[in-house]
């Protein structure tokens, strides 16, 4: 049985649920609360089990219902386009397609199955979208990781997996989630987001973003640091673009996530432990591996740990160019977590050794800041000079200055040279990549 035996009651529950504020335009509202409604006389046993095929008359009878009482006139394609909606819903991943459909739609948070929460444009907003009970929500979150080899139970409570188009998808369940199962979806853009999208975001200026295209071109190695949900993958893809199509790339990441355009690019995914605790790939391992693959550059999604210190090998010893994130505060804090991973590697290695291996290796640090406006900005655009004694030497090239808020809560600014002319630019100009040093005055308001 499809339906539950209290199904008679189904129209008089039906009058008051469509009635409870939405209207016949909103496509996507009429669509999850017939979803909802659906499950609350469906027999999700059943449901498990029935196909397609068998369950379309019984949900076309329902939406039938639904459309009579709204005294809502549909064209039959119209009644076919809701009805194959609803079936996805109930077949895919229930209350969540909608939210996956929508473009505008960055991160989907599930804390507890009655609390949906979205990030639009940078800011998170409630959402009206819940589950039936628990035992819905771990179904859909089983759907969901079942789908690339990997389960959600007492034995496995916590989960991170990456979805058939590229989403990132993290939960937790009970005992370790105190009052439900928490659900974390990253949500891959279908189109990547390329540097005219971000300036005209107000992401960077046109100017920063010439400086960064030669940096990327002459093949200086950089480091793009910031905190959580900063953009940090977003911009490092979008720098990607202007890496030279004949180079070989090696990509390096947990989630694939980086969507490069050159042809020739070989991506490698790290692989978490079994349950038996075995099996697991880790970054270092794919950072070793990829120096025997004959890469042009690697580009490691997110250092984290020991990988560091493979990495600025590479960076050393001839993989120039080479491309990484990491979770910073600022430029200074950058420096001294990579010297900290390298620490994590445990080699037994003296401060000042590592700091001059961070010197050599690293010519230009990218700090981006989400803020309270929802706006990712590029707040700073720092070169490493070398090193004076024991310290790590830097200097400022761009940064954004900030003035105050709007009436509406957005940040008021401008993105300004702070006078230094870097030092690798004898670098790019001997490339022959055409760059106007002017551009590098002191005060000069970039736009």
């Amino acid at each position: 049985m499809l339906f539950k035996e209290q199904t008679p009651a189904l129209t008089v529950d039906l009058d008051r649920f469509v009635r409870s504020g939405a209207e016949i335009e909103n496509r996507t509202g009429l669509k999850v609360r017939i979803h909802q409604r659906l499950l609350e006389v469906l027999n999700l046993s059943a449901l498990d089990k029935a196909t397609r095929e068998a369950l379309r008359p019984e949900v076309r009878s329902v939406v039938n219902q639904v459309l009579l009482q709204e005294k809502c006139l549909l064209n039959p394609r119209q009644v076919d386009w809701l009805l194959e909606d609803v079936l996805d819903e109930l077949l895919g991943l229930g209350p969540l397609e909608p939210l996956l459909r929508d473009d505008t739609v960055s991160d989907i948070l599930i804390n507890t199955h009655n609390r949906v929460y979205v990030e639009r444009g940078g800011k998170l907003e409630t959402t009206e979208i819940h589950f039936l009970d628990t035992k819905h929500l771990l179904r859909i979150v089983n759907k969901i990781v079942s789908a690339v080899g990997r389960r959600v139970d007492e034995s496995m409570p916590m989960v991170d997996a990456r979805l058939g188009d590229g989403s990132r998808i993290n939960v937790i369940i009970p005992p370790l989630a105190v009052d439900g199962p928490l659900v974390s979806i990253r949500k891959f853009a279908r189109q990547p987001i390329h540097m005219p999208r971000l300036i005209e975001l107000g992401s960077i200026s046109k100017e920063m973003a010439r400086l960064l295209q030669a940096t990327v071109r002459s093949r200086r190695s950089m480091l793009i640091s910031g905190g959580t949900g900063s953009g940090k993958t977003t911009f490092l893809n979008a720098l990607s673009a202007f890496i030279e199509q004949r180079e070989r790339i090696i990509t390096i990441e947990d989630s694939a996530e980086l969507q490069l355009q050159q042809p020739h690019v070989g991506r490698l995914e790290t692989r978490p432990p079994n349950i038996e605790g075995k099996g697991e790939i880790t970054p270092r391992d794919l950072v070793r591996n990829a120096l025997r693959m004959r890469p042009d550059r690697i580009i490691v999604g997110e250092v984290r740990s020991g990988e560091a210190f493979d990495m600025l090998q590479a960076m050393n010893t001839g993989h120039e160019g080479c491309m990484t994130t990491i979770h910073a505060n600022s430029p200074r804090d950058a420096l001294s977590r990579v010297e900290q991973m390298i620490g994590m590697a445990g080699l037994d290695i003296s401060p000042a050794s590592i700091r001059r291996q961070i010197a050599s290796a690293i010519n230009v640090i990218v700090q981006i800041e989400r803020m309270e406006d929802g706006v990712r900005r590029v707040v700073s655009v720092t070169e490493i000079v070398g090193m004076e004694e024991e310290m790590i030497v830097s200097q400022e090239i761009y940064r954004f200055r900030r003035h105050g808020h709007t009436a509406d809560g957005m940040v008021e600014g401008v993105f300004e040279a702070t006078g230094v002319r870097p030092k690798f630019l004898d670098h790019v100009l001997a490339r022959g990549i055409e760059f106007a040093p002017t551009i590098f005055a002191q005060g000069r308001r970039s736009i």
